[in-house]
């Protein structure tokens, strides 16, 4: 039974990032906008709480990475949306 939970974690997480991805290609999503880059950090956070049960280095890396492009696309969305808002 905790294995189906977990294995629901990451498939959320892993339809998050590939919608992310998809909604990018298709002219839904701005790769600067707080949607994209909200998919892509909620989508790593859920792999990376599955990745707790089935451990695998390599995707716990890349889940690392994956958080941290997205913590600096949010701050940089911030910092201009701060930016127009003092202008």
């Amino acid at each position: 039974m905790i294995a189906l939970l977990f294995d629901i974690v990451g498939m959320t997480g892993t339809f998050l990032v590939v919608g992310a991805f998809f909604m990018l290609q298709l002219g839904k999503a701005k790769p600067t906008g707080l949607l994209y880059n909200m998919m892509n950090l909620s989508g790593a956070i859920l792999l990376l709480i599955s990745l707790c049960y089935n451990f695998n280095l390599a995707s716990f890396v890349i889940e690392i990475f994956w958080i941290a492009a997205s913590l600096i696309g949010l701050y940089k969305y911030l910092k201009a949306k701060q930016t127009t808002a003092i202008a």
